[in-house]
């Protein structure tokens, strides 16, 4: 299972590190000190100096709020997604009910409900991680699958 913790509080260390030494009176205090040079050479170099640290900083700062941002997708699924999941398992256990006579109408009918578009952005909201719950044992499965597949055909042609 996907656990965000471990990046989640890198990246608020990574933050709050930051916050610390790019603040205004860090600033300020910089400008201040090179107030009374009289060199201009010198106080064009701080002033770089000064200008360039900033600009590393922001990049940082926008490396990290990135970062965060994709930590975010991993769990997150859009309103356009929720609708499409919504729709198509609806679509598709009604499908398999119809070629499954074990399956009833009215069983299928209380089952739906839970994959109202309301329920799936609740869940949601609530915590629970789509992609981690339904997508990861999908893809396990199909991995698995393939891979039987594959040593199938590899014995069947190791006996020829």
């Amino acid at each position: 299972m996907l656990d965000l913790t471990e990046p989640l509080v890198s990246l608020g260390i990574s933050l709050a590190e930051l916050a610390i030494q790019s603040t205004a009176t860090t600033v300020a205090t910089k400008v201040k000190a090179i107030k009374d040079e009289k060199n201009a050479e010198k106080i064009r170099n701080t002033y770089d100096e000064l200008i360039n640290e900033l600009l590393s900083e922001r990049q940082e700062a926008i490396r990290i709020a990135q970062a965060y941002k994709d930590e975010l997708e991993k769990v997150r699924i859009s309103e356009d997604d929720i609708n499409h999941l919504h729709n198509t398992v609806t679509t598709l256990l009604k499908m398999l009910a119809s070629y499954n006579s074990n399956i009833k109408s009215d069983d299928l009918e209380k089952f739906l409900p839970l994959l109202s578009v309301d329920t799936l952005r609740t869940m949601q909201l609530l915590g629970f991680n789509y992609k981690a719950a339904i997508g990861q044992p999908l893809t396990e499965l199909c991995s698995n699958k393939i891979s039987s597949l594959g040593k199938n055909i590899k014995n069947i042609n190791n006996r020829k």
